[in-house]
């Protein structure tokens, strides 16, 4: 048997389950409006297999695991409840990246996440008036700032500190100057942590042309970090993100490139396609992704780095010369 190493990073596996979602969101690739793509959905029967099999892993090598659902809006994935139950009962910490719809429009999913969750992540575009305006639903940013407070008093009622809440916003042009706003509100309504990340351009390049952060947006914002960080912190709230990975939005916003020749990939992040294909990162699957129904035993998990290391030494995926990992550049840093 592998010897136990306790010294080894927790393993954080992003899984995408569902492309299916229920908003209207102009920068994202899996906006219910676009009728042109696919709607694929991952298998539960293979979530429970592959899963158990990283649960047997991590065990046997005395490693923490926290995998976490993505979407589309993984709260309308079928599956949701089976194995996220299921590998919760097997040690793997479960967590989820919400739109929040699901969670402020039914109480005994709201009971569930409580119950079930390690973590739980909901997005808001700003206070509720932006948020709406962006996510094209009336009252889903209100609704969101009620789900997160109700889910508080759930575990605070509880005596426990999980789930972790944690809000996620996209800063763009129109809304990064309410920032200031939504961190008050945002600890008002009981949250852990607040993360941001800067609008990216690939899902929908036409609205990234009028809403990308300029320079003067990055310096503002970082110059008003300091000062938020410290009220948010006497409130109960943590705002996220590393020095390096502040100079990345700086540098996006600039035009300036950020390579990364060695990221250790798979080292303690995993990301898994809807289809099955698992890689360093979301950008890199097409390159490097290693199709799961591969994986079979521990041991094809222990040679993913080298896997990912050896392909990399073939053929360095091209955006690895700009690298927009967010866990590359300490997105969760402080």
């Amino acid at each position: 048997m592998m010897p136990r190493r306790m010294d080894l990073p927790r393993l954080v596996v992003v899984w995408r389950a569902t492309e299916r979602c229920d908003t209207a969101c102009g920068f994202c690739a899996y906006d219910v409006r676009l009728r042109q793509r696919t709607r694929r959905e991952l298998e539960p029967e293979e979530a429970l297999r592959f899963g158990g099999l990283v649960s047997e892993w991590a065990a046997a090598r005395g490693r923490a695991v926290l995998l976490s659902w993505l979407g589309g809006e993984p709260l309308l994935w079928p599956g949701l409840v089976e194995v996220s139950e299921a590998l919760a009962a097997r040690g793997v910490c479960m967590a989820v990246t919400s739109n929040g719809r699901a969670l402020a429009g039914d109480a005994a999913r709201r009971a569930w996440a409580a119950r079930t969750l390690a973590e739980i992540t909901v997005s808001l575009d700003g206070p509720p008036r932006v948020h709406d305006a962006l996510r094209g639903r009336p009252g889903l940013g209100q609704g969101v700032l009620a789900a997160i407070a109700a889910i508080a008093a759930l575990r605070d009622g509880a005596g426990g500190r999980r789930p972790l809440l944690r809000v996620n916003t996209v800063l763009m042009r129109s809304n990064v100057a309410a920032f200031a706003e939504l961190v008050e509100r945002v600890a008002a309504a009981g949250a852990d942590e607040l993360t941001f990340n800067a609008l990216g351009g690939n899902d929908r390049p036409e609205f990234f042309a009028t809403q990308r952060l300029r320079r003067e947006d990055v310096e503002a914002f970082v110059a008003a970090l300091p000062a938020l960080r410290r009220a948010a912190r006497a409130n109960g709230l943590e705002i996220r993100g590393s020095a390096s990975y502040l100079a990345r939005l700086a540098a996006s916003a600039a035009g300036v490139a950020l390579p990364v020749d060695d990221c250790a990939p798979a080292g303690w992040f995993w990301f898994v396609e809807v289809d099955g294909r698992l890689a360093p990162c979301s950008f890199t699957v097409d390159g490097y992704g290693v199709p799961i129904a591969e994986l079979r035993r521990g041991e094809d998990l222990d040679a993913l780095p080298g896997r990912f290391a050896a392909a990399r030494a073939r053929a360095r995926a091209a955006v690895c010369a700009d690298c927009p990992s967010t866990h590359v550049h300490a997105k969760f840093g402080t």
